[in-house]
């Protein structure tokens, strides 16, 4: 019950409610709790295998023998920032994600869709892959079976997501790439507060440029971006923020170049009701993070400390915590029956 309470509200407000309700005789600190949920995590922790470069199990021909998998996975991944305790004045990025393996209407009808979590602190884990490979095998990947991994154009995050399976799609978070677009397009209001005409214009190039995008042709993409650096240059020293309109451009073009190889033709995607978007993804950062490590409070964290409570916190939210227990003290009783929280 400490790990479970604490991992879903703060240590305090954890001890106050084992006080209230259990006939405790011993005594208990916030110190305690802490201590007791961060030991969990710790032998959590331990259970984890080795890191692997490579997670694909077997040859092509292997798993062609392998049954027809039921269902297909989508794995997404981003990021939210904690204020870090020893550091004061600097954040600290925490990695969240969800892998949901879905359905398709008439297939496996008598099955829910399966949601996961994770978590972790990118800089302090050393076995991140790992950690992803454990939670795809909880729901049973098989080497042929169809997985999307959706994510920013952080390399760090794409490593993550390589060697995972063979049938593995990845894609740029089409979230991401708007939020881009829709920077650049409140510079073109601005342009045209300063000359309607020539600003129109402009903004009908970013429109063009939102479309290529869309249909992923790069390649026009950028010829695009670079109609409109010569296109903005009559508004450098009319436009107060030129020189953020031009960083934005080149940060853009950059963007797209770095990331070519994984931006699909999202409006194809989006026809076939496939996942363009990791706004599920944004849900779990405030679900798994800011829910509980109290971001918009500016609570302070170590990297050790925060990793350790996102291992039980995302075992709790998963449902997975009670049945960790029964098997660590098989003689537990232990009749809850757990639910993993829904999306």
């Amino acid at each position: 019950m400490e790990a479970k309470w604490s991992s879903l509200v703060s240590y305090g407000l954890s001890l106050d409610a084992l006080q209230d309700f259990l006939p405790l005789d011993l005594s208990l600190d916030v110190k305690t709790v802490r201590y007791d949920t961060l030991k969990v995590a710790k032998r959590l922790e331990a259970e984890l295998g080795e890191e692997q470069a490579s997670f694909i199990e077997g040859e092509p021909h292997d798993w062609d023998l392998l049954p027809l998998p039921e269902g297909s996975f989508t794995v997404g991944i981003d990021g939210g920032y904690l204020r870090h305790w020893v550091d004061k004045k600097h954040t600290f990025e925490v990695i969240v994600g969800k892998s949901i393996l879905s359905f398709e209407e008439g297939e496996a009808e008598d099955r829910t869709p399966s949601l996961k979590r994770f978590g972790f602190v990118q800089t302090l884990d050393t076995k991140s892959k790992r950690r992803l490979y454990e939670v795809l095998q909880s729901q049973d990947l098989q080497m042929n079976q169809a997985i999307t991994f959706l994510s920013d154009g952080d390399d760090t995050l794409r490593q993550l997501q390589w060697e995972m399976s063979p049938k593995a799609t990845h894609i740029l978070d089409g979230f991401h790439l708007t939020m881009k677009l829709t920077v650049l397009g409140q510079y073109g209001k601005g342009l045209v507060q300063c000359e309607a005409v020539l600003g129109e214009q402009i903004q009908d190039q970013i429109e063009r440029l939102k479309w290529s995008l869309w249909h992923g042709q790069v390649d026009k993409a950028l010829g695009k971006i670079g109609d409109l650096e010569t296109s903005i240059k009559p508004f450098s020293e009319t436009y107060a923020r030129f020189a953020q309109l031009v960083k934005a451009l080149s940060e853009l073009r950059t963007y797209i170049v770095n990331n070519q190889h994984v931006i699909p033709n999202y409006g194809e995607r989006y026809r076939n009701g496939e996942p363009i978007a990791t706004g599920f993804v944004e849900s779990t950062v405030n679900e798994v993070v800011s829910k509980r490590f109290c971001k918009k409070q500016q609570m302070q964290w170590s990297k050790g400390g925060a990793h350790l409570l996102l291992q039980t916190r995302v075992r709790t939210l998963n449902g997975e915590l009670g049945a960790i227990f029964k098997r660590w003290y098989p003689d537990m009783d232990l009749e809850v029956q757990e639910m993993p929280l829904a999306a």
